[in-house]
């Protein structure tokens, strides 16, 4: 599809630098089948669903992965540190990641890298400013290092109009995070808070739990005219045995299962048959969905507003249908709904 049907106008007023305070305060537009919209907010997330209903969490938690140090040119003498700054986006063994660097037009095989007391070495390069970076420590180690050394990885449409503070530590983290890895937050998890699960729990609505690290694919725009020339970066996900089985029965007992966020249907689709029986999953996944795709498991879908042009927009596109999806983020502007991963929320109810 052209890529440039995804795409829409929006001021950058309406880019939230920071979260909704308390986070279920944020403002909820339910957006039905037929285009019907509903302004709500999250705290009223209970009333919208059922009681055999079951919300499909992502458990993953932001790493500091946003390293600025110095870089020092392979071979001779002269050793003249140029700044260089890096986003850890996948760990490849116990010491070494990929990594997008900036700059990166003058990174070389062989060029050492210092954060602080942490050394690197570049030991490959990629395309779009991707490299392989070896440590100096490894495992634990390293893993102290970087939560010492590093910073909360915002996006560039938040950190590039202010700087990244304390605050951050814990407004861009999840309340039920728990597994090490992602390079962004599963935004639409960021609007959860321990009073709002007790009164999902009190409607009887159970809660999953998968885990998807959120990779480098967040960061890059589609760059391409055609959405059948975008490739997606593969992350890893696991939805476990267990989790599986509940899922299915769930939806035997005519409930519906409600993902929280992309990354949660991407990997539910992932483990998904083409019949809609979920199986567990643990491996990478590099799903693009885009108009056209047949839903296998997913009845709802919670999610935050999206950037024009991105996977992400293509994907609720293709859930709800480009026009729905348009004229719902024509009523979020024209309503004042703050955008992003830091903005508010949409509850999808597609046809099952």
């Amino acid at each position: 599809m052209d890529v440039s049907l995804f795409d829409f106008e929006l001021q950058e007023t309406q880019i939230a630098l920071r979260p909704a305070s308390p986070r279920d305060s944020a403002r909820l537009m339910v957006v039905e089948a037929d285009g019907t919209i509903i302004h709500r907010t999250m705290r009223e997330l209970p009333d919208c669903l059922l009681a055999a209903d079951a919300l499909l969490v992502n458990d993953t938690k932001v790493i500091p992965a946003r390293l600025h140090g110095q870089r020092l040119r392979a071979g001779g003498t002269a050793q003249i540190p140029a700044k260089i700054e890096i986003l850890l986006h996948r760990r490849l063994a116990e010491d070494r990641f990929s990594v997008l660097a900036r700059p990166a037009r003058k990174l070389k095989e062989g060029d050492r890298l210092l954060f602080g007391e942490l050394e690197a070495q570049v030991i490959g390069r990629g395309q779009n400013g991707e490299a392989e970076l070896r440590f100096a420590l490894s495992g634990s180690g390293l893993d102290a290092a970087i939560a010492a050394l590093g910073e909360m990885p915002l996006p560039p449409y938040i950190a590039g109009k202010r700087k990244t503070d304390a605050r951050d530590v814990t407004d861009y983290q999840t309340t039920f995070a728990r597994e090490n890895g992602s390079v962004a937050a599963p935004t639409a998890g960021l609007h959860f808070t321990p009073e709002l699960f007790a009164a999902l729990a009190r409607k009887g609505v159970s809660r999953e739990v998968i885990t998807l690290h959120v990779g480098l694919g967040t960061f890059l725009p589609v760059t391409v005219p055609d959405t059948a020339q975008h490739r997606m970066h593969a992350e890893r996900a696991v939805l476990s045995v267990a989790t599986a089985a509940r899922l299915n029965d769930v939806r035997a007992r005519g409930g519906r299962i409600v993902c929280v966020g992309t990354t949660s249907l991407r990997t539910l689709e992932s483990a998904a048959s083409p019949q809609g029986v979920i199986h567990p999953f643990d491996g990478e996944t590099d799903i693009f969905i885009t108009p056209g795709y047949r839903f296998r498991a997913v009845d709802m879908l919670l999610t935050n507003f999206h950037l024009p042009r991105s996977t992400l927009f293509m994907l609720v596109s293709a859930l709800m249908g480009l026009e729905v999806m348009k004229n719902a983020y024509a009523e979020a502007i024209a309503q004042g709904y703050r955008f992003y991963s830091y903005g508010d929320a949409c509850l999808l109810r597609p046809r099952r």
